[in-house]
């Protein structure tokens, strides 16, 4: 672990390196729920580390679900649609792990809490809980945040409608308690959905356990009334976390292979590759496994990130090295994740150097040469992802230091251990 006064070493050279990186814990989140209200066993292999599985699992303990983890495989014993209730969950400061048991909280008769840390408790959620207040459920909240407290009352599914620009997740909630739904579930976006990649992800899962009559459109989702049944599901790697090591080739002109991510994933943060293909760097995708090999050669580019969004800290480090203007648009909306994504990577890569300005629905990266930039601490804000993009200018800007390196829990734990890995892979 790198201590909070530490600067972080930089590369000595180009890095190669092979990379295992951990389960997705987007799938490996929705897959939890899914078991849970499945009839029979789950056994779930490759598990995502980090706080926010722990939490999950947490929470799921607390209804009642019989959960055992040993070495990367959980064995879930489902519910078969039920849920206990009664009882208060917290959620730590894991957004997804909130939305999803706010939404199988509704399917209990006696009340359930939901609550988290601090920093949780200001993101706002009320568009959630007003369409889980329209399909039938009791749900008492103030001001639309955390905590709140759900139970079934009516509920009964059907047809409503709600913004689909605010986040996914809220949609991906509703979803996975649509097959226990009498009515089933129809779902009419008054705008755009946004991270639609990641509803992909929801309607794939909850097709793995069974259920069926999901329909993924750019207006409307709908999900018909059936069950989930328990099944062997084994979870790929972390696109988002994948990133990282890739983004440390593209930066330092080296080489990095990625195994479990390759051709077909489910996660639409696979893409990243892609991006940095358009960057200037080479990629070779197998059934298994993708590699990102830098020309020491970058170039900026004018991207909408509205379905990749969780990417933008990475993208926009790897940004500050490239010989042109990177222009980032479509993600205002990330502006309420863990941190102000974009007014707080203004503000990190200014710190540096890096001419970086805020726009309405973005930001925009007017790189300099690396030699002009300076070493500083760095504010994290309680976010993984800001954390493991300034560890990302690091490998280049001597004398960077962050505020709070544990915030790395949240989805990579062993995340410095890895970046000192890649270091030892830095050939002069």
């Amino acid at each position: 672990m790198v201590e909070p006064s530490a600067s972080m070493p930089i590369a000595a050279g180009p890095i190669v390196a092979d990379v295992a990186v951990p389960g997705s814990k987007s799938i490996a989140n929705r897959a939890l729920v899914c078991a849970s209200l499945a009839r029979g066993t789950t056994n779930l292999s490759n598990l995502a580390p980090g706080d926010d599985t722990a939490a999950m699992l947490d929470c799921m303990r607390s209804l009642g679900v019989v959960v055992d983890v040993n070495d990367g495989v959980a064995r879930v014993r489902g519910h078969d649609g039920s849920v206990r209730g009664g009882v208060v969950l917290d959620a730590r400061l894991a957004g997804t792990t909130s939305r999803f048991m706010t939404a199988v909280a509704a399917l209990g008769v006696e009340p359930t809490t939901v609550d988290g840390g601090e920093a949780l408790r200001r993101r706002p959620m009320a568009e959630l809980h007003d369409a889980l207040r329209r399909l039938g459920a009791e749900v008492a909240s103030t001001g639309g945040c955390l905590p709140v407290t759900v139970s079934r009352g009516a509920l009964s599914g059907g047809r409503i409608e709600m913004r689909g620009d605010v986040s996914s997740q809220f949609v991906s909630a509703l979803m996975m308690i649509g097959p226990m739904l009498p009515n089933g579930l129809r779902m009419d976006l008054t705008t755009p959905l946004v991270s639609r990649p990641y509803v992909a992800i929801t309607a794939s899962v909850m097709s793995s356990f069974g259920a069926s009559g999901i329909t993924v459109a750019e207006r409307g989702i709908g999900v018909e009334p059936s069950s989930y049944v328990g099944c062997d599901y084994v979870i790929e790697a972390d696109a988002s976390s994948a990133s990282y090591p890739l983004a440390a080739a593209a930066i330092t002109g080296g080489s990095v292979r990625v195994d479990g991510l390759g051709e077909g994933a489910l996660q639409g943060d696979a893409r990243f590759a892609d991006v940095m293909q358009a960057m200037g760097c080479r990629v070779e995708r197998t059934a298994d496994s993708t590699t990102v090999t830098g020309t020491g050669s970058l170039r900026g580019v004018d991207i909408d990130m509205s379905d990749i969004s969780d990417l933008v800290p990475t993208v926009a480090a790897v940004a500050a090295f490239a010989s042109s203007t990177t222009r980032i648009t479509g993600v205002g909306f990330i502006r309420r994740k863990e941190s102000d994504r974009i007014g707080d990577l203004v503000r990190g890569l200014s710190a540096i150097g890096c001419t970086a300005v805020e726009e309405d629905d973005g930001l925009r990266i007017e790189p300099t040469s690396p030699s002009s930039y300076h070493g500083t601490r760095l504010l994290v804000h309680d976010d993984h992802r800001l954390a493991m993009a300034w560890s990302l200018l690091a490998l280049i800007v001597p004398g960077i230091s962050v505020d709070d390196p544990s915030v790395v829990g949240k989805s990579w734990p062993e995340w410095w251990s890895v970046r000192r890995a890649l270091l030892e892979g830095a050939h002069r």
